[in-house]
């Protein structure tokens, strides 16, 4: 866009504001001391003010030199940051008479209305205020009230729906410094719950964006829509360059004052206008709050370089196993093995054996006569932390594989598990970083690359698909039995390797998709999530966005979609961009798709796997099928909250070619080529691949969806069926010619087999021949469109 301004940001003063309350024992900047931070950040000039302390009364003087003939009285005071809910906001006449009485009766009126509030439990309760009722409360309430905020009135160009917005940065433990922008004012989280994500507010990583970038973002809500006069019965009030520089400003200052900045003793915690008025192409702030805190030190960089040996071992350790019984050091044991891994390069320790089932046995790590790449613990969780001591001790190990659990899923483990990150976090800041450890409470690693297996799952229990052939895919998993769920319903997806991360007590989401970026191998990365440890959903977010640059696709599915609690010492945009939107927010903007349930998962990877060389240039769809309820099935599909695609309109020379074949067919009496196109249920095999043909040749159509209608009675869609002409291993069936096709096809071709358990060998003998099918069409609509979207972005990206 080329809009990005030049900010003077004066950070000493900014400094130096912080300071000044933080002597005075407060962690909060009042307004005022907000507005001249605006001022210091080079954003729009806010109104007019002055500070009455506590027990005084503006002067004539004071009084008259506001501009306009009423003025806005505000409490000030750290204990309450919403006004407006406490009374704590008044517009009066500019009278010196009108402005004091308003005054006086703000101090006796304001500690009432907090405190019956707080009593009623409209709002939470400041931490201060936490467990004080009555008399009590209200004395502190009261003791909190540092005076009176005499603001200019500025009448805004319009009082209209959406001409207020809502700015603010904050900083979040997963993602950083992030900012968000929106519609404001104080309807503000209703608008943000009956519009859909993205429309009535917006949210980025400050470290992942610009002024521009994050303006692009914004142009797509209703605010940017309401204040650019877009919309009926509106004109513009702000300019797209004033709405660039104050979203430059909040971005430059949410990087300064970030944990990431060491030359910063602070941090914001959150800085909060809302809203922003408009006033003859004037930005004025209203409101604002800021919370700061002292910078705070940033996690252990872990040797993520090291996954390499975990992912590729050379040699292989194991502890725990049992040579009279199949334990979980077994089965590991036993599904190493079967993987194909050499047994010469396994070694086990256990005391009092030298070999076992011709594996070499160790008494304990000293006698190593070699450094493992992988070392596997599969003991009891109260043995590990002496177990890693000795690990660490001996540099036994490039890589520890922690199968147990009981390191923090629990309250009572939580001292345990913090003890083995100190324990970790220590040897990574000695020479050579020590090893890396993926855990605990790790189901295991297949690494097809690597040749192992350490899942703890029986062979009965998940037959898995050995040997080598081409595999392009990577999933990434918190939970181990989420990963196994998905493989055991959709065994297609084949993964080359299988990650449990487990408790993230060292090695962590983002280490892992860090190193995978890079691997020539892996075209598609599916990452699951229940949370990140410290700064690492801003780690794995980078790691998204270089895996996407280097032509990579990457799944996202993030568990846990609760809101962040509302307090009343937070603003609105925390509860607006809550911890998931953000977590949504940055992993899209940096590249990765964006699941929101399980079988949309399954989708997406399914399509990456088989699409990722697919030439995608739009939106434009093509839709047939033989059943009239699935073609316009498929174009009632094609909008939602989500995405949007747009039915194709077919060129003279496809219409010409399907008319001249369907006429062939004895279907023209039957058919209207329009899009979607009915073909009729008396279409076989043939016509539907050569339909599919000649619209994924049309220029006009950028992805062709086909119904294969398996219970026509013109097609051949049954395995071993005695009437042959429904037999799907005939040489003409849909079963071998559209794959064929597909293959063939530069465009996407999705296929539809909607119907029941008879198919199932339709869809298997469709699926192991590389093309993609769904069993419902609305299913196959919606997953492409997602796709497709998130290929047009990763393109930009690119």
């Amino acid at each position: 866009m080329g809009l990005q301004p030049e900010l003077r940001i004066d950070f000493d003063a900014i400094t130096e504001l912080f300071t000044e309350a933080e002597q005075q024992g407060r962690n909060v900047l009042f307004e005022y001391e907000t507005y001249r931070m605006l001022a210091d950040s080079g954003a729009e000039t806010p109104p007019s003010f002055n500070f009455i302390v506590k027990g005084s009364q503006p002067s004539n003087e004071v009084i008259d030199a506001m501009p306009g003939d009423k003025v806005v009285l505000k409490i000030v005071s750290p204990g309450i940051i919403h006004k407006t809910e406490a009374d704590g906001v008044r517009i009066v006449e500019k009278k010196p008479e009108k402005i004091r009485s308003a005054i006086r009766r703000m101090m006796y009126e304001v500690p009432d209305a907090l405190c019956d509030l707080i009593e009623r439990q409209k709002i939470h309760s400041p931490g201060a205020y936490s467990g004080l009722t009555g008399d009590a409360l209200k004395d502190a309430v009261v003791q909190d009230i540092c005076g009176v905020l005499i603001v200019q009135f500025m009448p805004p160009d319009s009082e209209s729906f959406g001409n207020e917005l809502i700015v603010g940065i904050r900083y979040t433990r997963e993602f950083g410094m992030v900012i968000s922008a929106g519609l404001g004012g104080t309807d503000t989280e209703l608008y943000a719950e009956r519009f859909r994500t993205g429309q009535a507010i917006v949210t980025a990583s400050t470290a992942m964006t610009d002024g521009d970038t994050f303006f692009g973002f914004f142009k797509k809500t209703i605010s940017y829509k309401k204040l650019a006069g877009l919309t009926r019965g509106q004109r513009r009030i702000v300019t797209d360059e004033q709405l660039i520089e104050c979203f430059s400003s909040f971005i430059a200052m949410a990087n300064y004052y970030s944990p990431n900045n060491s030359q910063t003793p602070y941090v914001i915690d959150e800085l909060e206008i809302n809203p922003f008025a408009f006033t003859d192409y004037l930005m004025v702030p209203l409101d604002g709050m800021c919370r700061f805190s002292r910078s705070v030190s940033l996690p252990v960089q872990r040797p993520f370089h090291k996954v390499g040996h975990l992912l590729h071992p050379v040699k292989i350790g194991i502890i725990g196993v049992s040579t009279q019984r199949v334990n979980f050091g077994r089965l590991i044991l036993n599904n190493i093995l079967a993987n194909g891994y050499n047994p010469e390069d396994i070694c086990i320790v256990k005391p009092g054996l030298d070999m076992f089932e011709g594996i070499l046995c160790v008494p304990d790590l000293a006698s190593l006569d070699m450094k493992l790449d992988l070392f596997v613990v599969a003991v009891n969780a109260q043995q590990v932390p002496d177990l890693v001591d000795e690990i660490i001790f001996h540099d036994a190990a490039n890589a520890v594989m922690l199968i147990p659990g009981g390191m923090g899923e629990t309250a009572e483990s939580e001292d345990r598990a913090r003890q083995l990150v100190h324990k970790i976090s220590e040897a990574h800041l000695k020479e050579g970083g020590g090893p890396v450890f993926l855990g605990a409470n790790c189901l295991g690693v297949v690494s097809h690359p690597g040749k192992y297996d350490t899942l703890f799952i029986p062979e009965v229990k998940l037959p898995k698909r050995r040997g080598d052939h081409k595999r392009n895919t990577a999933f990434v998993s918190q939970s181990g039995a989420f990963m196994i769920t998905r493989l055991s319903k959709c065994p297609e997806i084949d993964p080359a390797y299988m990650i449990s991360v487990g408790n993230q007590n060292d090695l962590t989401l983002g280490d892992i998709v860090k190193y995978l970026k890079d691997d020539p191998d892996i075209t598609v990365i599916a990452v699951y999530a229940e949370g990140f440890k410290d700064l690492d959903g801003l780690e794995f977010s980078r790691a998204v966005r270089e895996a996407v640059q280097n032509g990579k696709e990457v799944i996202f599915y993030k568990a846990g979609r609760t809101p962040e609690g509302k307090t009343a010492t937070s603003g609105h945009t925390a509860s607006l961009a809550g911890d998931y939107m953000v977590c949504e927010s940055c992993v899209r903007q940096a590249g990765g798709m964006i699941a929101r349930t399980f079988p949309q998962f399954e989708n997406l990877i399914m399509l990456s796997q088989r699409l990722h060389d697919k030439q995608i240039h739009g939106t434009r769809l093509a839709a047939v099928s033989g059943a009239g309820f699935e073609a316009v099935g498929m174009a009632d599909n094609i909008r939602s909250d989500e995405y949007s695609l747009q039915m194709a309109g077919f060129t003279d020379d496809t219409t010409r070619k399907l008319s001249k074949f369907l006429a062939v067919k004895r279907l023209d009496s039957l058919v209207e080529v329009k899009n979607p196109l009915d073909i009729n249920p008396a279409a076989d095999d043939e016509t539907h691949v050569t339909v599919v043909r000649y619209l994924a040749e049309d220029p006009n159509v950028d992805a062709v969806v086909v119904g294969l209608d398996p219970l026509s009675p013109a097609m051949r869609t049954l395995a071993e069926c005695k009437a042959k002409k429904y037999n799907m291993d005939d040489k003409e069936s849909i079963a071998l010619q559209m794959p064929k096709l597909a293959s063939e096809l530069s465009k996407p071709v999705i296929g539809v087999v909607d119907g029941g358990y008879l198919y199932e060998p339709l869809v298997n003998k469709l699926l192991s021949q590389g093309m993609t099918v769904f069993r419902s069409s609305d299913r196959a609509i919606h997953s492409l469109a997602i796709y497709i979207e998130g290929r047009l972005y990763a393109a930009q990206i690119r």
